[in-house]
């Protein structure tokens, strides 16, 4: 049970990271583009790193490269998701983060 409220508080709390940049590619009628904004932006909110979005169809570089699969997030340059933002793998990937530059 400590364990639990351990992990429940720096949830919460969540882990300062300023250094990671945050970068979604999107296109503007995405319904799942604008959910994972949503996401991203009440994380940024606990965790302090910056967040770039860059539609796709202003590009035809980044049309031929993300075809279909927007949303694509990436963190400091590394895909991490494609289409759907899972809540849960984005917490441990910010924690992760957090780890890295502390």
């Amino acid at each position: 049970m400590l364990a639990f409220l351990s992990r429940l508080t720096r949830w919460q709390r969540g882990a300062h990271t300023p250094n990671l940049t945050v970068t979604v590619y999107t296109r503007a009628s995405c319904g799942c583009c604008h959910q994972a904004i949503d996401l991203l932006r009440e994380s940024q909110r606990r965790h302090g790193f910056s967040i770039e979005t860059v539609d796709v169809d202003g590009d035809p570089l980044l049309v031929e490269r993300h075809g279909l699969s927007v949303p694509v997030v990436e963190f400091n340059g590394k895909v991490r998701f494609r289409g759907v933002v899972n809540p849960v793998l984005l917490e441990r990937l910010i924690e992760a983060e957090g780890k890295k530059t502390s």
